[in-house]
């Protein structure tokens, strides 16, 4: 048997983080991050996925890295790709909370482009990922995104109680440290976990804790906007943010213009 038709079988079979890695150039794992969003600037998309892929192998704790790659996914519609890769990043990795974040947030990608019952499935198995990325490490970016998650469950499921008291640990991490613009977004997924439980006066008492702890470091259009409303326009407000299937920002380009390490 031809040796390189042989050769060529065996690296398709194997896993796409174990095949990013051994197909992937001498170059570091930031000069491939680096020449891939070039790529997708330049609209080769097909090349930003294999070279972001490669840095993300690379590099498995390094949150930038999967979150771009992610994105340049969305672009393409490539979802399962994206999810069969970090689910094999995750077989090599099993420690990493990064890795079980990004493999989360790849199926919550996917949900737009989902039917109904598929995006209930979706949403539920990046809820375990959430959790196992939690379990690892429970920081303030794993516990905010699980508890938006569980908010954004439509309140017949009650989850919302849930995402109540991750959003409470998530708050409670933050004003432990210096405050940055983008916890708020913790303030408002958990005032907006008190509305799905009906208690407006609790969602405004969180809105405003979050304004007179952040207001200071600049704008905070989301919960300035939910405290301007009244309680039937911040109803209707609420239930458009939260409508089923809608394209949740996954980017987490936020940290990293704050100046926070990946």
């Amino acid at each position: 048997m031809n040796v390189a038709l042989v050769l060529f079988l065996a690296l398709q079979s194997l896993p796409p983080a174990m095949l990013a890695v051994l197909t992937a150039p001498k170059e570091s794992p930031g000069t491939l991050f680096d020449r891939g969003m070039s790529a997708e600037e330049s609209g080769e998309t097909g090349q930003a996925l294999a070279l972001l892929e490669q840095a993300a192998a690379l590099a498995p704790d390094n949150l930038r890295y999967g979150a771009e790659y992610r994105q340049a996914v969305i672009a393409e519609k490539a979802y399962d790709r994206s999810i069969a890769f970090f689910e094999s990043l995750a077989a090599a990795h099993p420690d990493s909370a990064d890795v079980r974040l990004n493999w989360g947030y790849a199926y919550v990608d996917k949900i737009p482009a989902a039917g109904a019952i598929t995006q209930v499935i979706l949403a539920n198995t990046a809820l375990t990922h959430f959790t196992e990325a939690i379990e690892r490490d429970p920081t303030w970016l794993a516990l905010y995104t699980r508890g938006n998650s569980y908010v954004y469950w439509p309140a017949i499921f009650k989850r919302a109680k849930l995402g109540v008291a991750d959003l409470e640990r998530a708050v409670e991490i933050s004003e432990q440290h210096e405050p940055r613009r983008y916890y708020a977004h913790a303030y408002a997924a958990l005032g907006d976990g008190w509305w799905r439980l009906g208690d407006l006066a609790k969602a405004r008492e969180v809105w405003q804790r979050g304004v007179d702890r952040l207001g200071a470091v600049g704008p905070l259009p989301g919960l300035d906007k939910r405290l301007a409303l009244d309680d039937q326009a911040l109803d209707a407000y609420l239930k458009s943010q939260y409508a089923i299937g809608q394209r949740v920002a996954t980017d987490l380009r936020e940290l990293w213009t704050e100046g926070v390490e990946p």
